[in-house]
């Protein structure tokens, strides 16, 4: 067998070879470019909190009080007539805080904590919260001892 055949049946001369090999065509450039973009290097993604009185806008909410419609980004917003519904602060006034499911805390330190770092704030909640039911769930069980 010689390196450009292919193990298996060929076929003869005159014959049309049946096309069972199913080949992917590649996605169009633009549609690489949509599932490269990773949702931390994506601005239009982040969630903004205001530095005066805690307020988190987050681009998939929008602020219906305000008709900022939902998906509208952060840097979208009119940096003149934009104020936070909350304390009337200017945008300057809001800082990144990243995007929605990204470990709260600095980069250096989310390797430490038994890996309780990389947890989202929801999840941290979940822990939090669970471990108290769980503890007085165990606490109203030592009335059933005598």
């Amino acid at each position: 067998m010689t390196s450009d055949q292919v193990p298996g049946p060929q076929p003869e001369d005159g014959e049309i070879a049946d096309s069972s090999v199913v080949i992917e065509a590649e996605p169009a450039p633009q549609q690489q470019e949509e599932l490269s973009v990773n949702p931390v290097d994506d601005p239009d993604t982040h969630r903004f909190e205001c530095r005066s009185c805690g307020f988190v806008y987050d681009p998939d909410e929008g602020i219906r009080k305000l008709a900022i419609a939902p998906g509208t980004p952060f840097a979208q917003l009119d940096p003149i007539g934009f104020r936070c519904p909350v304390c009337r602060s200017r945008v300057g006034a809001f800082k990144d805080i990243g995007p929605r499911n990204k470990p709260s805390g600095f980069e250096e330190n989310l390797n430490f904590g038994l890996g309780v770092n990389r947890l989202t704030p929801g999840q941290k909640n979940v822990l939090i919260f669970g471990s108290f039911a769980l503890a007085f769930a165990f606490f109203l069980s030592l009335y059933s001892l005598r």
